[in-house]
């Protein structure tokens, strides 16, 4: 069976996408459609903007968005997903392919997702960081000891665990987890505490509007980050998607799922390469590597 994934925020590139807009007409129809949805030329800061530009939350999650979404597009026949799943913001990615949400829903709520979360971001100093070396339990327990705002946030993989809070809460973690023995503890470049109670803001904003968009059941399940389980359901995937901002990533336990019922080849459908190195990681039977253009 053929599991296809999609990145989310922090696989951008300068540059992406610009291939597929010179090279296909589908890409430069919906690129072109995308300028107008967003109300800003978002082809410009992806094809020839600066690392800081693509940096911004408001243009990051729509680039790769449609970076995925359109790559998907263009594969064509060759999109034959038996299960699909999105890291964080790609879970957007995945419903869009996995024609669960229309291109225009998509990018509208991505697009409204971005900036819900920016402006939770200003409303509290916040941060994340990542923790490699320890096992989960051993993370949760800590956590659960500190009275500052600190959650696991991104179950990545084994070993591999980012957390989320406040300033104060991200610091007295790392340190506490060194002592652990964390063989690292990475405060991330990133502008807020994604995936944690600090979201809370952006959740309520974000709920609205997913509540008002019409969802329909895909040509597969997608497995969804809060709960890591197979959903078609419409109603369902909406409920998870409006508590994935405060929930944390269950992308560990995705693979895990995914592999345990069937899959056998994962296609990344989008920039970067993370998601497949992770499967690699997890199961070296497992046959991973990205979406290729058909010729």
């Amino acid at each position: 069976m053929k599991a296809y994934v999609f990145p989310g925020q922090g696989a951008q590139f300068v540059g992406m996408g610009k291939d597929l807009y010179e090279n296909h007409a589908i890409a430069k129809e919906l690129f072109d459609k995308a300028n107008k949805i967003l109300g800003f030329k978002i082809t410009e800061l992806m094809f020839e903007g600066t690392d800081e530009d693509l940096r911004q939350t408001k243009v990051t999650q729509p680039a790769i968005f449609l970076h995925s979404v359109i790559l998907a597009r263009i594969l064509k026949d060759d999109f034959k997903p038996d299960m699909v799943a999105g890291h964080s913001l790609g879970e957007f990615s995945a419903l869009v392919a996995n024609k669960a949400l229309s291109f225009e829903d998509g990018l509208t709520l991505v697009s409204k997702r971005a900036m819900a979360m920016q402006q939770a971001c200003e409303m509290e100093p916040s941060t994340m960081a990542a923790i490699l070396g320890l096992d989960d339990a051993v993370v949760e327990n800590i956590l659960k000891g500190i009275k500052e705002i600190v959650v696991p946030a991104n179950y990545n993989s084994p070993g591999q665990l980012v957390i989320s809070g406040s300033e104060a809460g991200i610091a007295i973690a790392c340190e506490k987890l060194k002592e652990a023995g964390a063989k690292r503890a990475l405060p991330l470049k990133v502008g807020g505490a994604f995936h944690s109670p600090l979201m809370e803001p952006a959740r309520i904003e974000l709920s609205k509007a997913i509540e008002s968009t019409k969802f329909s059941r895909g040509i597969c399940p997608v497995y969804q980050n809060v709960t890591a389980q197979p959903v078609n359901d419409p109603e369902i995937i909406k409920a998870n998607l409006i508590s994935q901002l405060t929930a944390p990533v269950r992308w560990t336990q995705i693979m895990k799922n995914m592999i345990a019922d069937g899959a056998r080849t994962v296609v990344e459908v989008g920039p970067g390469t993370v998601l497949q190195g992770l499967f690699k990681k997890l199961d070296r039977n497992i046959e991973a590597y990205s979406a290729v253009i058909p010729e």
